[in-house]
């Protein structure tokens, strides 16, 4: 069968069971054309690690204009994926990692933030992270977020006078998410002001 014609056949959202189910075929063999299908343009794929992953499946090729956007990066670098629920490209330039964390935190979306951690991992210029964080006006919650991750992942130390910049700013909203707050945490809490949503629980993936 052609790969256009394979794709019509497939138009929709899948999982590989779906697949198999359709094409009476073994769980390995819709995994290779799956990938085929991927590298011919005819499959988008969502989801991943223990979360199920989801083939998007069309006849038709969309080339993507731009740059990767926020979705893609956090993908690219977090254990923790995110299903975009619109395709979310960047025209123009390049998002830097710096600025991909501060729109993740912008969202103010449980799982897109906690997905973003793993950014920080990434981080090489604290102070461009100062400055797009200081223009977003949320200059204490990545800081309170960057000493969260700390206690999870390995990353690069901030220094001292970034970490001075971030404390000594007056952003005025104390939640992360709106409303939400743990009793975990309490020190980073202290420290910078702001409520972490946050439990140890929530971030067991950073550790498995």
């Amino acid at each position: 069968m052609k790969s256009i014609d394979l794709a019509k056949r497939l138009e929709g959202l899948h999982t590989i069971k779906t697949i198999q189910k359709e094409l009476k075929i073994a769980r390995s063999t819709a995994i290779k054309l799956m990938c085929f299908l991927r590298k011919q343009g005819f499959v988008e794929t969502s989801g991943g690690g223990k979360q199920p992953r989801f083939y998007r499946i069309s006849p038709i090729k969309v080339k993507k204009a731009g740059y990767p956007g926020l979705y893609d990066m956090i993908n690219k670098y977090s254990p923790i994926k995110i299903a975009e629920p619109v395709k979310h490209r960047i025209m123009g330039k390049r998002i830097s990692v710096e600025e991909a964390l501060v729109r993740a935190v912008e969202t103010g979306k449980f799982r897109v933030i906690l997905a973003s951690l793993a950014l920080f991992r990434h981080i090489k210029n604290w102070s461009r992270l100062y400055e797009i964080a200081k223009q977003h006006n949320v200059r204490r919650k990545v800081g309170a977020l960057y000493d969260l991750a700390r206690l999870f992942i390995k990353v690069r130390r901030m220094d001292k006078k970034t970490e001075n910049n971030l404390l000594s700013s007056k952003d005025k909203d104390k939640y992360i998410i709106p409303e939400m707050s743990s009793e975990d945490f309490a020190d980073i809490q202290k420290k910078w002001k702001i409520y972490i949503p946050f439990t140890r629980y929530d971030l067991r993936r950073y550790k498995e």
